[in-house]
C-alpha cells in the first residue's frame, strides 16, 4: 500500500533528476554546471539580439492590443464611430468623385497629397469615411491577435491531448489518431473556412455579428490545424515514454494518468511553447486572408484584412493606405516568427555556448 503513495514524488524526483541531467549535457561543461535547462535558455536568448528585439516588439504590440480602448480614448478618435469633424478634416484627402466630390461614401476633394496626415491623425484619414487610421490599426491589433492567441490555444488543447494518447498508447489507437492527422492536414482549410463562415446561421450559440464570425474563425483555425501540434507531441511522447524516469515511475505504482500528467507533461512545455510562438503568426495572416476576401470581420469593426482589402482601389493616389495595414502584419508576423527561432535554437540541445 505503500508503493504508490510514494510514487508521485519518486518520479517527480526522476524527472527533476532527468531535466538536471539534461541541462549539464546541453551546456557543453559537463558535470561542473548546474544550471537548469531553462537558465541555459535564457543565457542563450539574451545573447541572441535579434529573437531578444523580436520579443520586444511583440511584447509592444500585445500592449497596444489590450491598451487600445484606453489610448484610443485618449486621442479621441474612436475607430468605428462616423464624426462630422472627422469627414470636414477628411476633405483634405487626395480622392475624387467627379461626380460627388464631397460625399463621404465615394470620395473627397484634393487638397493634401498626404491622406490627411497632421498633429491629429498621425497616419492620416480613411479616404471613403474619415476615420483614423492610427485608432483603426491599434485596434485592428486586437482582433487580429485575439483570434490569433485563441485560436492557437484551440490547436495546442487538442493536438497535445491527442498527441500524447497517440504516442504513450500506441497500437490501434495511435494508428487512428495518426490517419485523422493526415486526414485533417489534407482538408482543404480556406475553401472550409469562406463556405462555413458564409452559411453560419446568425444567432448560433447565442453569438451576432463580429462575435460569431471571431467564434466560428477560432473554431475552424484551432480545430483543423491541430494536427501539425499533434505530431510534434506524439514524436516527443514516442521518445520519453522509453526513458527510465518514466520506468522508475511504473515501478513504483504510478497509473497511466500519473505518468501523463505529471510526468511526460512538464516535459513537452518547451516544444508546445516554441511551436505556439511559431503558429501564432500563422493564425494571424489566416485570419487577415479571410477578412481580406470578405469572409472575415465585417467593417465597422476594424480589421488588418479587411483595412488592406478597402484601401487596394486607392493604391495609384495613395499607397500609403495599402501600406498601413500590410506593414502592420508584416511587423507583427516577422516579430513573431524571430522570436519562436530564437526560442527555438534557446532550447535546442545541440545548440553550444
Amino acid at each position: 500500500m505503500s508503493a504508490p503513495s510514494q510514487a508521485p514524488e519518486s518520479a517527480d524526483q526522476s524527472t527533476a533528476a532527468d531535466a538536471v541531467e539534461g541541462s549539464k549535457a546541453t551546456s557543453g561543461h559537463g558535470g561542473s554546471d548546474n544550471r537548469s535547462l531553462r537558465q541555459i535558455a535564457w543565457q542563450r536568448l539574451k545573447r541572441d539580439k535579434v529573437a531578444m528585439v523580436s520579443g520586444v516588439v511583440v511584447l509592444l504590440l500585445i500592449i497596444a492590443a489590450i491598451l487600445a480602448p484606453l489610448l484610443t480614448k485618449w486621442f479621441g478618435y474612436p475607430p468605428t464611430e462616423y464624426h462630422q469633424d472627422l469627414i470636414d478634416a477628411s476633405t483634405r484627402l487626395p480622392f475624387k468623385d467627379p461626380e460627388n466630390p464631397y460625399d463621404p461614401q465615394t470620395g473627397f476633394a484634393i487638397t493634401d497629397p498626404w491622406g490627411g496626415i497632421s498633429a491629429d491623425h498621425w497616419l492620416g484619414l480613411e479616404p471613403t469615411t474619415g476615420r483614423d487610421m492610427f485608432s483603426r490599426l491599434l485596434h485592428g491589433a486586437q482582433i487580429s491577435l485575439l483570434v490569433a492567441f485563441l485560436s492557437t490555444l484551440v490547436c495546442v488543447v487538442i493536438g497535445t491531448v491527442l498527441g500524447i494518447i497517440a504516442g504513450y498508447k500506441g497500437g490501434w489507437i495511435d494508428t487512428v489518431i495518426s490517419r485523422a492527422m493526415d486526414i485533417f492536414l489534407a482538408f482543404p482549410l480556406m475553401l472550409f473556412a469562406i463556405a462555413l463562415v458564409g452559411v453560419i446561421p446568425e444567432g448560433l450559440l447565442g453569438l451576432t455579428g463580429n462575435g460569431l464570425r471571431i467564434g466560428v474563425i477560432v473554431f475552424i483555425i484551432g480545430f483543423f490545424n491541430w494536427p501539425y501540434i499533434a505530431r510534434i507531441v506524439r514524436g516527443q511522447t514516442l521518445s520519453l515514454r522509453e526513458r527510465e524516469f518514466i520506468e522508475a515511475a511504473r515501478s513504483l505504482g504510478a497509473g497511466n494518468r500519473h505518468i501523463l500528467v505529471k510526468e511526460i507533461l512538464p516535459n513537452l512545455i518547451t516544444p508546445i511553447l516554441v511551436y505556439s510562438t511559431l503558429l501564432i503568426p500563422t493564425n494571424i495572416l489566416f485570419e487577415a486572408a479571410l477578412s481580406f476576401l470578405g469572409v472575415g470581420i465585417n467593417p465597422p469593426t476594424p480589421s488588418w484584412g479587411k483595412m488592406l482589402s478597402e484601401a487596394i482601389k486607392f493604391y495609384e493616389n495613395g499607397p500609403y493606405f495599402v501600406v498601413y495595414p500590410g506593414l502592420a502584419i508584416f511587423i507583427t508576423v516577422l516579430a513573431f516568427n524571430l522570436f519562436g527561432d530564437g526560442l527555438r535554437d534557446a532550447f535546442d540541445p545541440k545548440t553550444s555556448d
